[in-house]
């Protein structure tokens, strides 16, 4: 195990996955932990990364720094989905090397799968096939960075890991609906319909895709699972192992906010990967499964979204 003096760099300490594996660790008794923002340090430039990990040398890195967002984004900015994101992984990961840091642990996304890979999706599926259209710059970068970690646990032999969640929700997510992810795009949407006297929602696509959906607590539950255990493989699948169709997310999702509408579908949109279930069998070998079900984690985001709805309301519907 992890001594809990042990220094450890967040990188994206801020976001939604890194903000949950912060408050994890510290409160599993973690006690030097280290963040920077994005201007006190620019992940994209090597220079500064190199010399703040030369002055700092933690032990331990945990990359949960990323550009993200949903297929209108991913469409939109193809190069800097491509770009940004290599750019912070190569720098984080070859400075890690450099400075001799004792475990990475790199995060990704399962969008890294081929878009039509038998389901569900094993870790041995990777590069098998041709990627989905909507997202492929973010996971041609994400691959790159599974790839180079598995470079250094083969050829330094290194506790370089990688861990692919599924398609993560939680508090401190992005409710912005120019670049929100699906799920709490939909918390929004319902929310805003509902205090508009229950007007109609309006959601892409079919409503036939399925999807996973992991608390982003217990992706943090993972990572400090990871930390406590040198995991003997370079790439793990994180979730829970069940998915549901888009329409049953959105009735969910209807049914927590309390919206008393219509959902109407425009099939104009596209509805993404058909299928995209995590195999999480190998984390579930090793000792780690999801706690929180869905419909409570969508209460826990639920609730903290009407707490910080200040922060989106600039932007209506």
């Amino acid at each position: 195990m992890i001594n809990k003096n042990a220094k450890i760099y967040i990188a994206g300490h801020r976001g939604m996955v890194g903000s949950a594996i912060w408050r994890t660790l510290e409160k599993q008794g973690y006690t030097n932990l280290i963040g920077k923002t994005s201007k006190e340090l620019d992940l994209r430039n090597q220079q500064d990364v190199l010399e703040f990990l030369e002055a700092e040398k933690p032990e331990i890195i945990i990359d949960a720094a990323a550009k993200v967002g949903g297929i209108l984004a991913n469409n939109d900015f193809p190069y800097q989905f491509l770009m940004e994101n290599i750019q912070i992984q190569n720098n984080l990961i070859d400075g890690s090397l450099k400075v001799d840091v004792k475990k990475f642990i790199f995060l990704g996304s399962s969008c890294i799968y081929p878009k039509f890979a038998p389901q569900p999706l094993k870790e041995d599926y990777l590069l098998t096939d041709s990627l989905e259209p909507t997202n492929e710059w973010y996971a041609i970068a994400k691959i790159t960075g599974v790839k180079t970690c598995q470079a250094i646990r083969k050829q330094f032999g290194k506790d370089y890991v990688s861990m692919m969640p599924t398609n993560l929700y939680g508090t401190h997510d992005n409710f912005d609906l120019k670049s929100s992810h699906v799920l709490p795009a939909m918390i929004r949407k319902f929310h805003e319909a509902k205090e508009n006297n229950n007007a109609n929602v309006v959601l892409w696509g079919s409503g036939t895709p399925l999807r996973e959906f992991l608390f982003v607590d217990d992706l943090a539950e993972a990572v400090v699972f990871a930390l406590d255990n040198e995991l003997p493989e370079y790439l793990y699948n994180v979730g829970t192992g069940t998915d549901l169709t888009i329409k049953d997310l959105a009735e969910l999702i209807q049914k927590v906010t309390g919206h008393q509408g219509e959902i109407e579908w425009d099939s104009s949109k596209p509805d993404g990967t058909p299928r995209k279930l995590m195999d999480i069998s190998k984390m579930h070998d090793l000792g780690w499964k999801h706690r929180v079900e869905l419909e409570d984690g969508i209460r826990k985001t639920y609730n903290w979204f009407l707490e910080n709805i200040e922060n989106y309301k600039e932007v209506k519907l």
